[in-house]
């Protein structure tokens, strides 16, 4: 099979595997496996003020990133090199067993790097709690997705934290995570997941992790630079497809993303505020946007834009990416484990 049509097949069933099947259960999951390491390296550093705290940040990144990165890739070397099978022609286009079983396993890894519709998910059940006035257990569900304290939050600020995360993750858990993959195959992706959960776990300026996170912290801030800058004009031209608001999106980025404590988050916040005409609060930290605080029906329409933008970015851009380079970075390193694994063996 030629690798542009294995390099489309391989989103499309990465896409399929997100809608219809979604995130695998928590004890199983890629992040989970990451934090884990992450911990584990986290207990070990004693010294928090000493002058290398901040090399054994950059060298626990590098550690993580290779750990996963070779795994996943040695298994995606081992599927195509070594497996042959079945061979069967369609339309012309000739396809072996060996083929099917790694676009599939490519597929699943790339899925496990990013997520379109997980958020749904989680909000739905929230705004069912709303709705039926059970406010504490939209408190608890909340703080499941968000990192500040909600143990006083009102309705109006329940469904603001949940537009603020499903907007801000339009480039944390789909346009960096996807466009990487198209620039790098696997190797992009799990490089920006890690640098992302990381930045996540121990990118705090404080005592404990001013030292420790520096590295993953600027790098996630360096990853996340281009694609949190562009991710307006996606959002600008889905409001215009499906109907919101599009004119003065990506103006609003640029004005209001100063709003937040991170330089990158808020080009998305700020530009899905806009489109769907609402504001955005966290107590005393920020207010972007201008209209009222989300309504229930809201946190729907937010998904939704958020959803159609992440699916036209990677329709529009991962793809022909993939196509044209992330295929070729992707076989190009399997091809080297692979002839390197004959070395030694």
């Amino acid at each position: 099979m030629e690798l542009w049509l294995s390099a489309i097949l391989i989103v499309l069933v990465a896409l399929l595997i997100d809608r219809f099947i979604g995130e695998l259960p928590n004890r199983f999951h890629l992040l989970r496996w990451i934090g884990n390491i992450v911990g584990f390296l986290d207990r070990r550093v004693k010294d928090r003020s000493s002058k290398w705290t901040k090399v054994k940040g950059c060298l626990s990144y590098l550690l993580v990133f290779f750990v996963f990165w070779f795994i996943m890739m040695l298994i995606c070397s081992l599927i195509r090199n070594g497996l042959d099978g079945h061979q069967w022609e369609f339309v012309g286009i000739t396809v072996t067993l060996g083929e099917i079983i790694w676009i599939a396993v490519v597929a699943f890894m790339f899925k496990i790097t990013y997520a379109i519709f997980s958020f749904r998910h989680h909000c739905i059940p929230i705004q069912n709690d709303l709705r039926n006035g059970d406010i504490r257990s939209a408190r608890d569900k909340v703080q499941m997705i968000v990192s500040r304290d909600t143990s006083s939050l009102d309705k109006d600020h329940i469904t603001s934290s949940c537009c603020e995360t499903i907007s801000e993750n339009l480039v944390d858990s789909v346009v960096s995570p996807t466009f990487y993959f198209g620039l790098f195959g696997i190797t992009g992706a799990i490089m920006f997941r890690c640098a992302n959960l990381m930045d996540a776990m121990w990118g705090y300026l404080n005592e404990k992790y001013g030292n420790l996170g520096f590295f993953v912290a600027k790098f996630d801030d360096v990853l996340g630079y281009a694609t949190s800058r562009i991710s307006p004009a996606f959002v600008a031209l889905t409001a215009w497809i499906f109907g919101f608001e599009h004119k003065g999106v990506f103006k609003a980025a640029k004005e209001e993303h100063t709003k937040t404590p991170s330089p990158n988050s808020g080009w998305p916040m700020t530009a899905v505020a806009h489109a769907l005409g609402i504001s955005m609060e966290k107590a005393d930290v920020y207010v972007m946007g201008s209209g009222d605080l989300p309504s229930i029906n809201d946190v729907t329409r937010c998904y939704k834009l958020v959803e159609r933008t992440s699916m036209l970015f990677v329709l529009l851009i991962t793809i022909p990416l993939f196509i044209f380079l992330g295929i070729y970075v992707q076989v190009f390193i399997e091809d080297l484990i692979f002839d390197l694994l004959r070395m030694v063996t």
